[in-house]
């Protein structure tokens, strides 16, 4: 089944072209944190026009490599469909730019210094209309709060198995030690959340999917964030399936928010 649900993506996408595209490890300096991020930059082979870009996130202990380790098609799937994939190192930082600790600034990072880097050095569409971003676990939520925060940077944006509610899990993941403990800054943790920052973006904003697997102990969270999108108006893809919090689950729904962005791309 797998194995059909690649083909059948790679086949919406062009492929008049054959070869496999290109793959390297680069370092991306953050001047608002002093030091270099490493990155993983996937190119199609043919970058003689503006290519939109499908930014990838990982999870809680993972790096840069976590996606390209998970999907090692990525390039020939960046060749056929005529896309860039920009896989950040971001750490545990749960992609903020943390209250409790304002030396992790990852928020600015992935949204402005990365985009700025990407599209300096390579030939990308540079608009919101040609970037997409998702992640999984940690790297949803990231990418969500990313997007949500930042419209006018991301046209569209994904969450595979996302922590898109942190307050049930106040002892998990070292976010108190980015956000303060939950006893001690009830506030914060609220405010972090993102499910309670729906309000930052109103329909059509954003292209949105999000899925999680019925085994995942963030099914409930992410049940409960589509039924506030549902209740406020806002248009996106959800979907669920069988599967757990692992590799094998987003192995296979990746494919399903690939083929949703370049959708999107052509669209616009």
């Amino acid at each position: 089944m797998k194995r059909k649900l690649t083909v059948f993506i790679l086949a919406i996408c062009s492929v008049c072209v054959l070869y496999a595209g290109e793959q390297k490890s680069v370092k991306v300096n953050s001047s608002s944190m002093g030091m270099d991020i490493n990155v993983i930059v996937i190119t199609p082979d043919d970058l003689s026009k503006p290519v939109p870009v499908i930014y990838l996130l990982h999870g809680y202990g993972g790096h840069e490599n976590m996606w390209p380790s998970l999907r090692k098609d990525l390039p020939e799937i960046a060749d056929r469909c005529g896309v860039m994939f920009v896989c950040p190192d971001g750490k545990n930082s749960w992609y903020w730019d943390a209250p409790a600790n304002p030396s992790l600034r990852y928020e600015t990072f992935i949204s402005k210094e990365l985009i700025s880097f990407v599209d300096s050095n390579y030939n990308t569409i540079a608009a919101r209309t040609g970037r997409a971003i998702t992640g999984l676990s940690m790297g949803g939520q990231g990418a969500l709060w990313n997007a949500f925060n930042h419209p006018d940077v991301f046209g569209a944006a994904g969450s595979t198995s996302g922590g898109v509610d942190i307050r049930p899990f106040p002892k998990n993941w070292e976010m108190n030690k980015l956000l303060g403990e939950q006893s001690e800054y009830p506030e914060r943790w609220e405010k972090q959340t993102l499910i309670n920052n729906t309000g930052l973006i109103k329909n059509g904003d954003l292209a949105l999917i999000i899925d999680c697997g019925y085994d995942d102990f963030f099914f409930d969270v992410n049940n409960a964030f589509h039924s506030k999108l549902l209740k406020e108006g806002i248009n996106h893809d959800y979907i669920v399936r069988p599967g757990a919090h692992d590799g094998d689950y987003w192995h296979n729904s990746i494919l399903y928010q690939i083929l949703f962005f370049t959708n999107y791309f052509k669209a616009q």
